[in-house]
């Protein structure tokens, strides 16, 4: 903010002292007191005039490492500051204003700069480490410079208006793994040979056989083997997951649908939701994002993309989306069965708010189409749990305060001992 008195509580008393001089030199008829008031009016303008006259230009460029900063970890920010002034600047302090996604000290010495006249731009690099407090895209900025002239009689105070949005994505916890029993929850993460014509990229030779394609020969095994070759193809077969978000309000609260961060039980949901969807990318799972009522909520508009197995990229750029997930108004959860009638699959993982229940029976028949179902639940109510555990899904409480790991590691247990039986 900035303030319309330049003067500093050292400069106004002299601009006091210096009136009084005069009232007292009127009345008693003292002419040096006379001087020495003009006098401290000049020093003091000369101040202002210090810190005003030779104004200067700036520009104000932000940068950050990480880019994108996740709940509870910390990005370093580089604020690169141009300068153009005319004559010799005093230093001050700075301060570089934080929203509220953000929490940190960004404060500290502004250097005093010499003329600009032969020298061209000045350039001041200020950093400083910040950590992500709440999931969205925040405006870091403005920064401010205080400073003061060499008397300490004036201030000015310059504020740079631009400002850097910084993206918060969900904080993702370090869950235990599932590759130990991959082969047993969807697929097997080694290549399997296949029939001709399926697959293009992993290729072997055999011997040929009556009927094979001429274009299938494969010329160089078939000059290293003095015999004629043709090229069978391999298809990997890799297990496939499913991480399923309900974003229905009525199974949050309403402050969920208004801005990201708002409501602590939808960002433990969403949390568990990308902390689950990179524990199965690592383990080579390929995911698909949905909501309850389909909806995918990764991908290009209007494309329904999955991220493939160890492709930890796109773990990142999902993050970036899942930034700014909001709640929606629809509830969908009791039809959740219907999208996976006559389908069978890999791990199912649903992470719902409130669950009753009446949820529990409804989404009961989503068990039996996967190898591996969990269901994450914010706000159980009742025995609800204890009924999806009935119907097959292996289940867990989470909760803003609690640790996740624990509680996917419990549910997971649960699972590895019933998958393997």
């Amino acid at each position: 903010m900035r303030r319309l008195w330049p003067l500093t509580v050292r400069g106004t008393g002299a601009v006091v002292l210096a009136v009084l001089c005069f009232i007292v030199a009127n009345e008693v008829g003292i002419g040096e007191l006379m001087y020495f008031g003009i006098l401290l009016l000049a020093v003091v303008a000369a101040s202002v005039c210090s810190l005003y006259v030779g104004r200067r230009s700036d520009v104000v460029t932000r940068s950050l490492v990480p880019d994108v900063v996740a709940v509870g970890r910390e990005t370093t920010v580089s604020v690169r500051v141009g300068v153009r002034t005319a004559v010799p600047t005093p230093p001050g302090l700075w301060q570089d204003t934080l929203p509220a996604g953000l929490r940190g000290k960004a404060e500290g010495a502004f250097p005093a700069l010499g003329s600009g006249l032969r020298g061209g731009e000045r350039v001041v690099d200020l950093t400083y480490s910040v950590t992500g407090a709440r999931r969205g895209v925040h405006p870091l900025g403005p920064l401010t410079v205080r400073s003061t002239d060499p008397f300490g009689l004036a201030r000015r105070t310059m504020v740079f208006g631009r400002r850097t949005p910084v993206t918060v994505a969900p904080a993702v916890a370090e869950l235990s793994p599932l590759i130990d029993y991959a082969g047993a929850t969807g697929g097997t993460l080694h290549a399997t040979t296949n029939h001709l014509g399926q697959g293009a990229d992993n290729l072997v030779a055999r011997p040929y056989a009556p009927g094979d394609s001429m274009r299938r020969i494969h010329w160089r095994a078939t000059a290293h083997r003095d015999a004629l070759m043709v090229r069978q193809e391999e298809q990997e077969s890799t297990p496939e997951a499913t991480v399923i978000l309900d974003r229905a309000a009525l199974r949050w609260s309403i402050d969920a649908l208004q801005t990201p961060g708002a409501d602590p039980g939808f960002e433990a949901g969403v949390s568990a939701c990308v902390s689950a969807v990179s524990r199965l990318v690592r383990d080579g799972y390929a995911v698909e994002v949905i909501d309850s009522d389909g909806t995918h909520l990764y991908g290009a508009p209007g494309i329904a993309e999955r991220i493939d197995g160890g492709d930890m990229t796109e773990v990142e750029a999902m993050l970036v989306q899942f930034a700014t997930v909001t709640a929606r108004r629809d509830d969908s959860l009791p039809r959740l069965s219907r999208l996976f009638a006559g389908v069978s699959t890999g791990p199912v993982v649903l992470v719902v708010g409130r669950l009753d229940p009446a949820d529990a029976d409804a989404i009961g028949p989503v068990a039996h189409h996967s190898t591996l179902p969990l269901v994450l639940a914010a706000a159980p109510v009742g025995d609800a749990l204890d009924r999806a555990a009935d119907h097959g899904w292996n289940i867990a409480a989470i909760d803003a305060d609690a640790d996740l790991g624990v509680a996917w590691a419990n549910a997971v247990g649960r699972g590895t001992r019933h998958v393997l039986a």
